[in-house]
């Protein structure tokens, strides 16, 4: 457990905790933390599905400005390279990642939200890329995942801004997948974590990895990608309970063992 960031597991679900006062900025210490943090959700047997979260207050309101603004270039490829690190591991992880965002999300804390799956807003959030106004650009996941949530045009107007974005505005562009009052972000989040981790954890992963590769690649190759990944789903005991209970209790009664 460290010293800005924990997990904590309750029922299966991970909720990874920054705890960084007062806005969770992200700075050296905190990154590390945070890779720490989805390295162990990703490798514990009884995390299923992992929630992220910045309290009651805040999501995160972005990179510590104080930390970066005197580095050099030389410094910055080296802090940039280990923050785009730290948010790829979480949007690699094999299990659904559902983001709950309370207050702002803004710069890299929007970029680590942009990582889950799904996001769920408090109705007062805001979101946003405003780096422009610091005479720079997004540089961990914005100019890249955005685009692909959004659409190209939709990505430029937010991030050539920076303007931030309200919750009903979020959920209208795609950006959020529920909206709801701010009190209760993190149940919601922690609802839609939940019945995830009680689903088959290896169909899960394939189908994840199915999608988020698949993106990546020709339409051709996807669909070989897929197959291959579909195929090796019949060496599980999961794809047996599951089409064993079809068959005797008919469709949504399986219990599955995530093996």
């Amino acid at each position: 457990m460290g010293e800005f960031v924990r997990l904590e597991v309750e029922d299966a679900v991970g909720t990874i905790r920054l705890d960084r006062p007062k806005m969770n900025a992200i700075n050296a210490q905190l990154r590390a933390e945070l890779q720490e943090a989805a390295v162990e959700a990703r490798e514990r047997d009884d995390v299923r599905a992992v929630v992220l979260y910045g309290g009651e207050r805040i999501f995160a309101a972005g990179a510590d400005i104080a930390e970066m603004s005197s580095l050099t270039y030389a410094d910055m490829v080296a802090w940039g390279a280990g923050l785009q690190e730290a948010l790829r591991v979480v949007a690699k992880l094999p299990k659904p990642v559902v983001a709950a965002v309370t207050g702002y999300a803004l710069g890299g804390g929007f970029e680590l939200a942009l990582a889950a799956d799904f996001r769920v807003l408090g109705e007062r959030a805001k979101v946003g890329v405003p780096e422009i106004s610091l005479g720079v650009m997004p540089g961990a996941g914005g100019t890249q995942r955005l685009p692909r949530l959004v659409g190209p045009a939709r990505a430029k107007e937010l991030v050539f801004t920076g303007r931030h974005v309200a919750a009903d505005e979020a959920h209208a562009l795609g950006i959020a997948d529920r909206v709801v009052p701010d009190a209760d972000v993190y149940e919601a989040a922690r609802a839609m974590a939940a019945q995830f981790a009680t689903g088959p954890a290896v169909a899960l992963r394939a189908a994840k990895q199915a999608i988020d590769d698949g993106l990546e690649l020709d339409l051709d190759s996807a669909l070989r990608l897929e197959t291959t990944l579909f195929a090796a789903l019949f060496s599980t005991e999961d794809q047996k309970a599951g089409m064993q209970s079809f068959l005797e209790n008919g469709p949504g009664k399986a219990a599955f063992s995530g093996r």
